[in-house]
This record gives structure tokens, sequence and C-alpha cells, in this order.
């Protein structure tokens, strides 16, 4: 694992309640929140390297957030892994997610942020 993406001083969505503004808009983020684990990791240190991608590391459980969409692609991570990753086992190692998860195929799993992206997929 990168020391990188285990420094306390790495970019993180999380925010005090003093620095909140709320505003009157719709977002364009998704994500996964997945429980720590071998696979969760390797699938996160993989998507940290990837644009617009914020990786937050908690005590047990580990998100991936970002802007648009998040297209996880399973040979990819698996190459990363150093074994096979199937999206059943991306499926359980996800705890929970926000935006619209599409399951495209066997290999391909994508979050969207902004819903009207999705009407492509059903």
């Amino acid at each position: 694992m990168s020391t990188a993406a285990r420094d306390a001083t790495h970019s993180t969505i999380f925010k005090q309640m003093k620095d909140i503004t709320f505003e009157q808009t719709i977002s364009d983020q998704c994500g996964v929140t997945m429980n720590d684990s071998v696979e969760a990791r390797a699938i996160a240190e993989f998507m940290s390297d990837k644009p617009g991608v914020t990786v937050t590391y908690q005590p047990a459980l580990i998100r991936i957030d970002g802007h648009g969409k998040l297209i996880f692609k399973m040979d990819e991570i698996g190459d990363y892994l150093g074994r096979e990753m199937t999206a059943e086992i991306f499926e359980v190692n996800t705890s929970t997610h926000y935006g619209r998860m599409v399951r495209v195929d066997d290999n391909t799993v994508i979050l969207f942020g902004n819903m009207d992206d999705v009407f492509e997929y059903i």
C-alpha cells in the first residue's frame, strides 16, 4: 500500500460542521463505502490513481467518492489485486453506495452521480 493512500493529510470528503455550506443544488457526486478488507484496499488504491476520485480511510471502512461517474472494471482491479475480482466480490465488499449503480456486464460496475446518464442503460 502506498504511504500517500494512508497519509492523514490526504484529501478527504469529511468536513467539520463549521465548514459546511448548505446549498439548494443537486450534487453530481457518487461513491461507495466498503468494509476494510484486502479486496477493498486494492479497489481503493487502484481507484485513487484515477482523476477526480477521493479515497478516505476510516478505522473499519473505506470510502471512494467521485463526480459524474465512477467506473469499476473487475479485470483491471483483479490485475492490481493479483487474483480474480468479480462483480459479486465487489458487491459483497460494498456496504453502501450513493448515486445510481449499474452493473453493465460481468466486468463493469458504474456509479452515476447524474441520474440522467443512467437512461442509456435502462
